[in-house]
């Protein structure tokens, strides 16, 4: 099939048609593009020279599809790139995805009236099928690529830029590798990597400088979290570069199914607000366990290098419920840095201490003491 590079259908035409185990090769030069969506036992590669512009007018990215808009299930705007119970999927090579998210940041200050109907949609007993948005009222921003429900998929070598909120986002995926990519954002909620719901997931050589966290670990939020039950384990993050962003790596604050068994490990982080973030309120319920951050450098921060927060500050919707959340078994080790504005910052709730964090050969000297509210420390 000839491929047409200012057909903005043309390379979803070339994916529907590829047979099983086949690849779509991009080849150098402009492409641009409406969304794709992808399908099981296929490969999209990129020449190095290739630079795939999506679309910045949001009805190219409807009829709506089946999604998790910040830990909740509903039918929204595609994402630029989406596949959802598909097998085997490989997405590799050297090129550029733009994804013109600035069309979409305004959308930021409209959000709100129907993010609150969203995340309350679980509480009055609205099911997934009817919670139907992918409007320019209810400005409800998608994700640049979100595979959801999908196993066996491999992420390789290229760089992707500005989407229109989080960018790489499995959702209910295993199997999951993402290996030498390079993230750069800078808009509203534009995460670099959120996990989501998922098992066997690894990141590994990777360089991230974004609008928000660089890698954000979730697992759904408040009650629709709790109905879907899914928890994200079995992560491990290594020899990453995180070079600008909210925090380096966060878990939560949509951790309500659950996060557990996270190995971080031989990274450098330089110059993000904070270094490393665990974040939760009153009204999420679930847990994070069993996490170990080990040999991280963590330099030129304005905040903390280490925060545990169970009342963050900064939540779309604030909950409906007092569920509490709870941490435990959280160990830092052979952490250190300089150029920092506070070391460590450990707060749990009078009613849900912090329970066992572990601090071996943790150096993080700050300007502020390091402040420590209801933890135990093992």
């Amino acid at each position: 099939m000839t491929l047409d590079p200012k057909d903005p259908k043309s390379l979803q035409k070339a994916i529907d048609a590829l047979p099983k185990d086949g690849t779509l090769y991009v080849p150098k030069g402009e492409w641009h593009t409406g969304p794709l969506h992808l399908k099981s036992h296929m490969t999209l590669e990129f020449d190095p020279e290739a630079v795939l512009i999506f679309s910045p007018v949001m009805e190219d990215y409807l009829p709506p599809v089946f999604t998790r808009w910040e830990g909740v299930e509903c039918w929204n705007y595609s994402p630029l790139i989406y596949a959802n119970e598909a097998r085997y999927i490989t997405i590799r090579g050297a090129g550029r995805l733009v994804g013109n998210g600035q069309a979409w940041w305004p959308w930021k200050k409209l959000q709100k009236e129907a993010a609150i109907r969203l995340c309350s949609a679980q509480s009055q007993g609205i099911p997934p099928k009817d919670r139907i948005f992918a409007t320019r009222k209810d400005a409800l921003r998608p994700s640049f690529l979100q595979f959801i429900n999908c196993q066996d998929v491999l992420f390789e070598d290229f760089t992707i830029e500005d989407g229109p909120q989080w960018t790489i986002h499995p959702v209910y995926c295993s199997n999951v590798t993402a290996r030498r990519l390079h993230v750069f954002t800078s808009g509203p909620n534009t995460d670099g990597f959120n996990p989501d719901s998922c098992e066997n997931v690894l990141i590994e050589d990777c360089e991230f400088s974004t609008g928000d966290d660089c890698i954000a670990i979730n697992s759904g939020m408040n009650e629709d979290g709790w109905r879907v039950n899914r928890p994200c384990r079995q992560v491990e993050i290594r020899n990453c570069r995180f070079n600008g962003g909210h925090a380096a790596i966060a878990i939560g604050s949509g951790m309500s199914g659950g996060v557990e068994n996270i190995f971080v490990h031989h990274c450098t982080i330089n110059g993000t607000e904070r270094g490393i973030r665990l974040k939760t309120i009153p009204g999420r319920g679930g847990y994070i366990r069993n996490v170990l951050f080990q040999d991280i450098t963590i330099r030129h921060i304005p905040l903390e290098a280490i925060e545990i927060s169970m009342a963050y500050g900064s939540s779309t919707v604030v909950p409906l419920s007092q569920a509490l959340p709870h941490i435990e078994e959280i160990t830092f080790s052979r952490i250190s840095g300089n150029d920092l504005a506070t070391g460590v910052s450990l707060c749990g709730l009078p009613e849900s201490p912090l329970q066992n964090i572990h601090l071996d050969e943790v150096n993080l000297p700050g300007q502020h003491p390091d402040r420590l509210e209801y933890v135990t420390l093992a």
